[in-house]
């Protein structure tokens, strides 16, 4: 079984590579066409139904671009869809999602001090929050509210803070974040599969059989890609949370998530204001410092759990496999003497505020849970102790570390 722990690890890993390479390719293809769009020139040679063109120098030559709103006079014989860089990244993420968040769900997605839920039904809620996010958007925008663009941006936001609150109720702070990212995204590819692909389908048709397509295709299809583009920036943010104990591991975490959405923005704003020639609103920046600073005094505020209170929760059945074994108390006194400086609720490290990726080894129940990366990180690995910590474990604890974890997994 210790086996598969490795293999597991390398699963992970490769799939997090995937998900990183596909995001990469969605949000630069994003962030060029609403960039191309808000650029785009008028000229007295367009052609009929020609909205405007762009000349851009790339890579040693010319490039020649132009739009049309609805379409042109006769369908090209050669047609580039952007859709698989939608689609791949949001299936490597559900992927990734569940490898981390399901299969390690004692560990990494369900926290009894929260709430008392079986892994089963922190599993049902994390599938719910994905689809529901959609589900509430698509509602909004095919309401009357979607004719006003900017009230219904202000109740999506509303419907974002309470779902990072929910979230934040139920979940520990990292899936909470990492969750609200994943419900963003959906509504972000939903919008590629079920609206912006289908319209360009109904034009392209409409085109080979010889009709005048509906110009309301492509306005809608518009709006819903300017949406994904000021969400685009929340959600890498929110990806990449888990890495950083200050943004999730604070009672004030699902506040901080809200104002990440702001900072989005505002964000996107000056950068698509100077695109479309309208000016520099550096007021933007200042507005994104000032939300920034906020974001990180609340992040001084204290761990909800105590080390007492850790100490004398009961151990989860997933947490006992691991306390039970035999060699589990020569491993504790390993883990606390080696790690516990920085892997405290308050580390005596200098400099160090928070627990590395709120990793935190200093009751029993904190030790059996995170068996798993010990194993990987301080048995199998020489990963920690980090080298540059100067506390070096020696070969005899770090086998003491694998035989506890092999025993206790045998």
């Amino acid at each position: 079984m210790y086996d598969f722990a490795v293999l597991w690890e390398w699963i992970a890993f490769a799939v997090r590579w995937l998900h990183v390479i596909t995001a990469i390719a969605w949000i630069g293809s994003s962030f060029y066409f609403i960039a191309l769009d808000l650029g785009l020139r008028k000229a007295a040679d367009l052609p009929a139904g020609a909205h405007g063109e762009e000349w851009q120098v790339h890579g040693g030559g010319f490039y020649h671009i132009r739009k049309y709103l609805v379409a042109p006079a006769e369908m090209p014989d050669h047609l580039t869809w952007f859709k698989w860089e939608s689609y791949s990244t949001w299936l490597s993420g559900a992927a990734l999602l569940m490898i981390v968040y399901w299969v390690g769900g004692e560990l990494f997605l369900l926290d009894p001090s929260k709430a008392e839920l079986a892994l089963w039904q922190g599993i049902a809620i994390s599938a719910a929050t994905i689809a529901v996010g959609w589900l509430l958007y698509d509602t909004l925008c095919k309401s009357t509210l979607g004719d006003h663009p900017t009230l219904m941006m202000v109740v999506l936001f509303a419907i974002i803070v309470v779902m990072s609150w929910g979230l934040n109720q139920v979940f520990t702070g990292r899936a909470a974040l990492l969750h609200l990212g994943a419900f963003t995204a959906t509504i972000m590819t939903a919008n590629v599969f079920f609206i912006i692909m289908p319209n360009q389908r109904v034009v392209v048709k409409d085109l080979q059989e010889g009709r005048t397509p509906d110009p309301k295709y492509g306005k809608i299809a518009k709006l819903r890609s300017t949406h994904n583009n000021y969400l685009t920036l929340p959600v890498v943010f929110l990806m990449l949370s888990n890495h950083y104990p200050l943004a999730f591991a604070t009672d004030y975490a699902w506040i901080i998530a809200c104002l990440v959405f702001l900072m989005g923005v505002t964000i996107r704003h000056f950068f698509n204001s100077m695109h479309a020639r309208k000016g520099q609103p550096y007021w933007t920046w200042a507005v994104t410092v000032i939300l920034f600073i906020l974001i990180a005094w609340l992040s001084s505020v204290p761990m909800r759990e105590t080390y007492d209170e850790a100490a004398a929760r009961p151990l989860t059945p997933y947490e006992q496999v691991f306390a039970s074994a035999e060699s589990f108390p020569d491993a504790y006194d390993a883990v606390v003497g080696n790690c516990s400086m920085c892997h405290a609720r308050e580390p005596v490290w200098p400099g160090l505020l928070w627990p590395p990726k709120g990793v935190v080894l200093e009751t029993e129940g904190d030790v059996a849970r995170h068996a798993d990366q010990i194993y990987v990180q301080a048995g199998l690995s020489h990963a920690m102790p980090p080298p540059g910590a100067q506390l070096p474990m020696d070969g005899e604890t770090r086998a003491l570390l694998v035989a506890w974890y092999r025993e206790a997994t045998r």
